[in-house]
């Protein structure tokens, strides 16, 4: 794969993950099994689904506002990585990210 591939489709996931967070950040996703920050206490709980869920959004999309610039600079500030290394980083950078958001959503839901 070349490393304009692995830019386009990191790009796309980036763009992807910001559209999913807006709706969730904005309160316009109703308590649901399919879209959301879907755990027992915010499905059981409208007044906590929807501060959880604005909460997950915004670290949504500051994950992937992160991933799209991770995606941008890594080829500039590394140029002799290979595409599959990249490929890698930015999966690494995915990944991670998404682990960080629900570990931090987690932590502000026993908060509420």
């Amino acid at each position: 794969m070349s490393a304009t591939t692995v830019t386009w489709l990191f790009l796309l996931s980036a763009l992807g993950l910001g559209l999913a967070a807006l709706p969730l950040i904005a309160g316009r996703v109703p308590p649901n099994r399919w879209y959301g920050f879907r755990v027992p206490r915010t499905l059981a709980d409208p007044q906590v689904w929807y501060p959880a869920n604005a909460y997950a959004g915004k670290l949504l999309l500051a994950h992937a506002l992160l991933l799209a610039a991770a995606t941008l600079l890594l080829p500039r500030l590394w140029p002799e990585l290979s595409a599959d290394a990249y490929a890698w980083w930015l999966t690494a950078v995915l990944v991670g990210g998404l682990l960080l958001v629900l570990v931090l959503s987690l932590r502000h839901l026993n908060a509420l």
